[in-house]
């Protein structure tokens, strides 16, 4: 089995036709005379998997998370200060 090396021009075609314009991997690589799981592990390389989606959304859920547990620990605390300045005024003018 001869081992090929293709250029990536030839890489990016075959997954644009894959990707862009809807032929399925089996019609590029048969078309193309590669294998199929060449065209696979282009594809991947280039179109980010489910799983990969997926952990972008955990991430920036998780950062949305730090960001309102940040923000919500400022209120708390300014509560906090304006729970004291009124017991204070209400003891100085009440």
């Amino acid at each position: 089995m001869s081992h090929r090396i293709y250029t990536p021009e030839f890489k990016d075609e075959a997954v644009r036709q894959v990707v862009q314009r809807g032929y399925t991997v089996k019609e590029v690589a048969e078309r193309l005379g590669i294998s199929e799981a060449s065209l696979y592990t282009w594809r991947k390389a280039v179109v980010p998997s489910k799983d990969d989606e997926r952990a972008e959304e955990l991430l920036e859920a998780k950062r949305e998370n730090l960001t309102l547990r940040s923000e919500l620990r400022r209120t708390q605390e300014e509560r906090d200060i304006l729970k004291k300045a009124a017991a204070y005024f209400a003891r100085e003018f009440g």
